[in-house]
């Protein structure tokens, strides 16, 4: 292994002593041309908003500038957003150009001017196919009529355990041009786009057609650099006013050495000569003529390399385009600024630091990518695991100027969805903290210190920002405040912070008891939730039910363990108490023979302690609107998940549990939508498979919660992997396999599970099945290492390092290697199914390409 880094380091030494150009990359999902459609890729990094590369090549969904922007393409719809093309010409023939876009599509055909998408006017290739392995793109271009064929490849570093040079605020393209013919050929690739600095689609006007035209560019300029990693267009601005979230910097450039040709301006727009003036310019001989004098506000930049290229080879054609817009605001009324602003000075900085480190960061992605396809998990669990990562590249997720991590629920297409890094959705997502470790501690950090009220214990599920002056929501969700704690847990066991527990632990207490105040969740202190409980449905739910009583079993049993870590004896003792008594307590009155059901207390004349009612659910009457009752719900083990995920054993019977499971895919999974009523909102329709949030065997309410009719990813995710850890295989894989079923590219994106808003955080609970199928374990405390005993290899991460594990059959024995590929484990036990197998020696740390193998 240490010969083969070795060889890894001369490699990339090598390829940085020449302009960067992609390797081979993998390929997960082949999407042909009818499933192209919806298919939209961001690329951008953690924390740092994206651009996305469409189906067909195309990029879209302009998500730089702080804000989401679904459909934004910097300016009116129509030919004027930005694009490539290429230009090629054979030695005695007539040139041939086009954009790099395939086709249109025939619902694309009508428009009210003739402008029904961007670059309608545009040639385009006649075939294209798009190939993905997350955070790698790759769009196949070819046309009968032109002697070459096109590959686009697109991606931004991703390097789990490496959160800085996963946040990268950049979009690598590179054209591969193969030349199909037998002669030689010139070949020039040219990108181009307005400067749209200050123009993030929040502001703009109706035309006198009806039609949304974006503004905000003023006195924007263009200026040609040269630099160490490479030459391009510079993109400023000297009227924007340099307060405005969409105020910054943008660079388009290239590593080309050789035939580069720029412009920095066009001629005037009217009636569209600045693309007539730079399609003339470019399709004449490959190369463009500079204008001097900017002619619009937004004035177009273009940059062009050209190439020669033999018969049967390919030539890559590199850009870069890097942006720095430091004025986020988010959820606040006050300017709290992006992280990764902080690492630059401008978007031309971000290319001369981010391009000379490409081949490594490339080798190192490649390695992660690689690893986990290469691993035994099945294709749909992987496609659902690495698919949804791109959720963290998404303007879902921000990082402010101090570094720490923060989420909305998910985006819409131009606002944010549901501020405040709410608790009782980010409880259900796994990839960060299992992935970035060190940014998942920043979320705790939030929510302990921030979110929590160190007097009253009220946790506010949704936090405030500026957060020395947020006020948040002053409202605790139950299912969010008990999922925070149980999240402790998991990242200190992940990390091995102890000292991070010691700082945090009697912010921890408070929050647990908060759950035991006079009219509180359980303020008799018998284990058992019957409050008001305000929940991820929206609403509260009164009397005991399963969903916020394992959650609260969860908590009891990690606070527990925490309080024998910090010697509280008598606080953990507590929870024991509570824990067995309320564990009891739910298999005797909440299973009933099937599933676990909701008892509904009436709340007509009942106290609820402040913080736990939001108002929302009317309580006249004895039997309160919004409840679930006797239902059925998708989600009602979330708790027992978590608890899996954490390592923290079962916390109700394990036969309910497995009985549970198997009613949900008896009453709530439908093989087909056809015939389901459902009045609220759809994610799935039609013929296509799915669970549905609730179902009700033994009679519906009248009014039950808001959301029981609909169908969401990270609620199926929940339950399909329950079925993983109960060794229902089979039926929690259908489950994940019809969830990317629906997500395409022909209806939806694969890379946007949506649930309230596009790119929602709790999909990304999908990186949990991989612990399921491989029994990943590890505690940074006892530094302890746990797999199963199905032999295989599989990719683990603990957040901070990460691997691969290969279990191989040897007669009646199991022979297993553990192996680092990235960062230090600290390990001294092994275990292999219910065996300890390898015991290290004491302080021992794996290191980057050391392995060890031991025989079960």
């Amino acid at each position: 292994m240490k010969k083969l880094l070795f060889l890894l380091c001369i490699a990339t030494q090598a390829l940085a002593q020449s302009p960067w150009k992609p390797q081979k990359w993998p390929i997960l999902k082949h999407y042909d041309q009818q499933h192209l459609t919806r298919i939209a890729m961001p690329i951008g990094g953690i924390g740092t908003g994206t651009v996305s590369l469409g189906g067909r090549g195309q990029l879209q969904d302009w998500e730089i500038m702080n804000r989401p922007g679904k459909g934004f393409s910097t300016t009116l719809p129509g030919n004027m957003a930005p694009f490539f093309a290429i230009y090629v010409k054979k030695p005695t023939e007539k040139a041939q150009a086009k954009a790099l876009i395939g086709p249109l599509e025939t619902h694309e055909y009508q428009h009210m001017e003739g402008r029904p998408v961007d670059h309608h006017g545009l040639p385009r290739f006649a075939k294209a196919s798009f190939d993905a392995a997350y955070p790698f793109g790759q769009v196949n271009l070819s046309d009968e009529k032109m002697p070459v064929t096109v590959q686009i490849k697109a991606f931004n570093p991703l390097i789990p355990g490496d959160a800085e040079r996963s946040g990268l605020p950049m979009a690598t393209l590179t054209y591969q041009v193969t030349n199909t013919s037998n002669q030689p050929l010139t070949v020039s690739v040219a990108g181009s786009m307005r400067n749209f600095v200050g123009k993030d689609g929040s502001k703009g006007s109706k035309s006198w057609k009806g039609e949304f035209n974006p503004s905000g560019a003023k006195q924007n300029k263009n200026q040609f650099r040269q630099g160490k990693a490479g030459q391009g267009i510079f993109m400023y601005s000297d009227g924007v006013d340099k307060a405005d979230p969409a105020w910054g910097t943008i660079a388009l450039s290239t590593n080309a050495v050789g035939d580069v040709s720029y412009r920095t301006s066009s001629v005037p727009n009217a009636w569209e000569n600045a693309l007539l003036d730079f399609w003339d310019d470019f399709t004449d001989d490959g190369k463009l003529t500079e204008k001097t004098t900017f002619a619009d506000e937004d004035p177009m930049a273009s940059l062009a390399v050209k190439k020669t290229i033999q018969p049967k080879q390919t030539e890559s054609f590199t850009f870069f385009i890097t942006w720095h817009f430091p004025n986020r605001f988010a959820w606040s009324k006050e300017r709290v600024g992006n992280y990764y602003t902080t690492r630059y000075a401008d978007a031309w900085d971000v290319a001369e630091k981010a391009v000379p480190q490409l081949p490594q960061l490339e080798n190192e992605t490649l390695l992660f990518v690689n690893s986990f396809l290469k691993s035994d998990y099945p294709e749909a669990v992987k496609e659902a695991a690495l698919f949804n990562l791109s959720t963290l590249r998404s303007q879902t997720v921000f990082r402010t100027e101090d570094g720490r991590m923060f989420g909305w629920e998910g985006v819409m297409d131009s606002e944010g969805s549901c501020a405040g890094s709410c608790t009782h959705v980010w409880n259900y997502e796994q990839a960060t903290a299992f992935l970035f470790g060190d940014l998942a501690q920043t979320m705790r950090d939030v929510e302990f210190n921030y979110a929590l009220d160190s007097t009253s214990g009220i946790m506010q599920f949704r936090v405030g920002l500026p957060l020395n002056k947020g006020a948040g929501n002053g409202m605790a969700a139950a299912d969010g405040q008990m999922g925070t704690i149980m999240k402790f847990y998991r990242d200190w066991q992940l990390s091995g912070n102890t000292a991070f527990l010691q700082k945090n632990w009697p912010k921890i207490k408070r929050a647990l008891a908060f759950a035991w105040v006079p009219d509180g969740w359980d303020g008799n202190l018998d284990g058992v939730m019957d409050g008001a409980q305000h929940n991820t449905m929206d609403v509260e739910y009164f009397g005991p039910n399963p969903q916020m009583q394992i959650w609260y079993l969860g908590a009891l049993k990690a606070a527990e363990k925490m309080a024998e870590a910090m010697h509280d004896a008598a606080f953990a003792q507590q929870c024991k108490t509570l824990f067995q008594s309320g564990s009891t307590w739910a298999d005797q009155q909440l299973f009933n023979g099937e599933y676990y059901e909701q008892q509904v207390i009436s709340p007509v004349g009942r106290k609820f302690a402040k913080g736990t009612m939001s108002g929302w659910n009317s309580i006249k009457g004895d039997f309160p609107p919004f409840q679930l009752a006797k239902g059925c719900l998708v989600d009602q083990l979330v708790g027992q998940f978590m608890a899996h995920v954490c390592g923290l054993g079962y916390l109700v019977k394990p036969q309910n549990v497995q009985t549970s499971l198997k009613s949900i895919l008896k009453y709530n999974y439908r093989a087909t939508l056809t015939e389901h009523f459902n009045n609220m909102r759809s994610y799935a329709l039609a013929d296509e498979p799915a669970l549905l949030m609730a179902s009700w065997p033994k009679g519906r309410p009248t009014v039950p919660f808001p959301y029981f009719a609909e169908v969401m990813t990270g609620f199926e995710y929940t339950a399909a992997i329950g079925m993983l850890y109960e060794n229902m295989t089979d039926d929690g894989l259908q489950c994940i396999q019809n969830i990317r079923y629906r997500y395409d590219g022909a209806k939806r994106s694969p890379f946007d599970e949506a649930e309230c808003g596009h790119h929602y955080a709790r999909a990304m609970i999908s990186w949990a099945s991989t612990l399921a199928l491989s029994g990943f374990q590890y505690s940074g405390v006892e530094k302890t290492l746990h797999f199963n005993d199905q032999p295989g290899t599989f990719f683990w991460s603990n957040g901070y390092a990460w691997g691969t594990c290969t279990k191989q059959k040897q007669g009646t024995q199991l022979k297993t290697t553990l192996t680092v590929l990235h960062g230090q484990l600290p390990v001294q036990t092994v275990q292999i199914g219910n065996k300890k197998v390898h015991e290290l020696a004491t302080n021992t740390v794996l290191k980057v390409g050391e392995k060890v193998g031991f025989v079960r």
